[in-house]
């Protein structure tokens, strides 16, 4: 009885493992959106983000060693995704309801991923550095 606990309980640790870093790590391909969500202005890179009902792009890759601004977008954004934090840089605020909020991030490097998430931590967005 003792060892059929243990194997379910290890099968379940396995799978909501993989599903979690499945979840979490960047794709090694970035999609059409990933790829089209970052511009060069003025020297730096502005990556746009839509906030609402959740973040898309999910994942985007970004170039290293750049001076970054994120610019969030939200139209009617009523949900937890309002409230933006990203951890690794010490940021935290609510979204206006609707309008663009930017957020100035110093140049990282080459690996760094940022992740933002809301304050319930239902939803996310990873940024890669490359």
């Amino acid at each position: 009885m003792k060892a059929i606990i243990i194997t379910i309980s290890l099968v379940v640790i396995l799978i909501g493992g993989t599903v979690i870093l499945a979840r979490i790590l960047p794709k090694t391909q970035p999609t059409a959106a990933e790829r089209n969500n970052v511009t060069m202005v003025d020297g730096k890179q502005i990556i746009t983000i839509t906030a609402r009902g959740g973040y898309s792009p999910r994942g985007t890759v970004a170039k290293a060693n750049t001076p970054t601004i994120i610019k969030i977008v939200t139209k009617g954004t009523f949900d937890c995704s309002s409230a933006l934090v990203i951890p690794s840089i010490g940021y935290q605020t609510n979204l206006p309801i609707s309008g663009e909020t930017l957020v100035e991030v110093y140049p990282q490097p080459a690996g760094t991923v940022l992740q933002g998430l809301c304050a319930m931590g239902m939803y996310n967005f990873v940024i890669q550095f490359n």
